[in-house]
């Protein structure tokens, strides 16, 4: 499983961040930071709340 994020709907409202702090990340400039490659394993079923969460609906798997 992959998370993608669409740039022009995210506004970084960090939802995502406070349901997967593991995967999703602000840096410096309020810009959400997705840890690459693969979502590991324990941290599936947190991620795919955050998707589902979104209130943007800026997020999606895309594998």
């Amino acid at each position: 499983m992959e998370i993608g994020v669409d740039r022009l709907l995210c506004e970084a409202n960090a939802v995502c961040v406070g349901l997967a702090p593991a995967v999703f990340d602000l840096d410096d400039e309020e810009e959400l930071v997705i840890q690459p490659g693969p979502v590991p394993v324990d941290q599936v079923e947190r991620v795919t709340v955050a998707v589902k969460g979104c209130p943007k609906n800026a997020l999606f798997i895309t594998s």
